[in-house]
């Protein structure tokens, strides 16, 4: 199986979204610029996401995302499964018509490796992930480095008002 961006980065962004959308509703802005993805892209994965009813979008000034339900409730497949991404080890994608369009000598090997992944995947929660301390302080390392680009941006800002003063 390999999982592209499309995946990785729905599963970042929505693990962003669960640990900062407690206090308040989450901008795309703030998660593409703690987890380095192009604003663009997030707008795509979170309209599948928003399709899938796993976020919900809030309109207005200090509007955002928020998670639709609870993150005990949202496992790591059902996210990869909302933005199209297939779980497969299979070269046919489950289909059965790897060779000549019937199945191939290992298709049923690749196919359980499959199940497992699925399995593995639908059993970790959003969460659990939050739980876990090397999460947290990554959350927190990616919101200090955020504030202080957000300090050098408004400092270059700033000067350049200044000098546009002068």
């Amino acid at each position: 199986m390999r999982l592209t961006t499309k995946g990785r980065y729905a599963v970042t962004a929505m693990l962003d979204l669960a640990y900062h959308s407690h206090k308040k509703p989450v901008t795309l802005t703030d998660i593409a610029a703690r987890q380095t993805i192009s604003l663009s892209y997030l707008e795509q994965l979170f309209a599948r996401l928003r399709r899938a009813n796993m976020v919900k979008g809030i309109r207005g000034p200090g509007g955002g995302y928020t998670l639709s339900g609870l993150a005990v409730d949202i496992n790591i497949a059902d996210i990869i499964a909302a933005v199209d991404e297939p779980i497969h080890a299979t070269k046919c994608g489950g289909e059965s018509n790897c060779q000549k369009n019937q199945a191939c000598l290992t298709h049923d090997l690749w196919m359980g490796l499959s199940d497992q992944i699925r399995d593995y995947l639908q059993g970790i929660t959003i969460a659990q992930l939050l739980e876990k301390h090397h999460v947290q302080e990554v959350a927190k390392r990616q919101d200090q480095e955020a504030q202080r680009v957000i300090e050098i941006h408004r400092s270059a800002e700033l000067a350049h008002n200044l000098n546009d003063l002068l």
